[in-house]
């Protein structure tokens, strides 16, 4: 009966520890075994010795979390201090976006989401910036309980907040997604005819764009840049579906009919600011069997 009624109180509690773990990790893979590993903890623990399981759930998330962080930095896969992202960009969640009414799964998918810009920025802080600034300020967690988990006062964990808050400011989305979708949508047709002014208007003078097609990110900085780069991008045949790309407007691209990339915009002050491009054959795979369709990388 004990495991029957802590298996129902992780399910209340597994939607708020994947949307932790997601944040620390920004991979939905990584994120589902963190809360998992979560679940075998809580099961084989007495459950009578603790006192809140929600907060102690978000503890072990918390720390086996950091725990993948800082084996990430071991194997020189973070790029600490660095203004470009790591090897890999956070995995996205998409969901196309077409008018139709999202089931209940969508729906929460989205009420949890986080751009696509905060989780690149959050790869590039240190794991314990990283856990203070996802706990304190995402999440509300008290500084004294992270600082516990740090080994740290709470002085010192405040100050690895800040210094976290510092690099994160400024790169919050604007909420509206229509007016998103005006600029997106914009940026699009100016680049299916050519119009680099209309291109460039659309696009911050210090827009950034990561791209990775699998063999690593390659990162373009300036509106004349990434236009030039969209006008050759643009194509006949590569068709553009309206997206909800970690909430934001984005844009899911095919070929042919098959799904061929990803593309999440983050848009300030009626400019975008910021584009990750997704052309990875693994992940649009990955993507395209969450959207029911097929991969154009997978025909070769």
């Amino acid at each position: 009966m004990q495991q029957e009624w802590l298996a129902e109180r992780f399910e209340e509690e597994r939607r708020h520890l994947f949307g932790v773990a997601y944040r620390m990790l920004g991979s939905t893979s990584e994120a589902e075994d963190a809360v998992q590993d979560a679940w075998l903890r809580l099961s084989r623990s007495d459950a009578d010795e603790i006192d809140n399981i929600g907060g102690w759930l978000t503890t072990v998330v918390a720390r086996v979390s950091l725990n993948m962080l800082r084996s990430r930095k071991t194997r020189g896969e973070l790029s600490l201090d660095s203004e470009l992202p790591g090897d890999r960009l956070p995995d996205p969640t998409v969901v196309l976006d077409d008018g139709a009414t999202q089931d209940p799964a969508e729906r929460a998918m989205l009420a949890d989401s986080v751009s696509i810009a905060l989780l690149v920025v959050l790869d590039q802080l240190s794991p314990d910036e990283r856990l203070a600034f996802v706990l304190h300020d995402l999440f509300a967690v008290p500084f004294d309980e992270i600082a516990a988990m740090l080994d740290r006062s709470s002085d010192s964990t405040r100050q690895l907040a800040s210094r976290a808050r510092r690099r994160v400011r400024g790169r919050t989305p604007e909420n509206d997604v229509t007016a998103q979708r005006e600029v997106v949508d914009a940026f699009f047709a100016a680049a299916q005819n050519g119009d680099l002014d209309r291109l460039i208007g659309a696009l911050h003078p210090d827009v950034v764009l990561h791209s990775d097609v699998g063999s690593g990110i390659t990162t373009y900085r300036g509106a004349a840049k990434v236009a030039g780069n969209a006008v050759m991008y643009a194509h006949a045949d590569r068709v553009t579906h309206s997206a909800l790309v970690n909430g934001s407007a984005g844009v899911a691209i095919t070929f042919h009919g098959r799904l061929y990339s990803v593309m999440a915009f983050t848009v300030v002050d009626g400019r975008i600011t910021e584009i990750e491009a997704y052309a990875a054959p693994a992940q649009v795979a990955k993507l395209a069997e969450s959207l029911g369709m097929e991969s154009a990388h997978s025909q070769g």
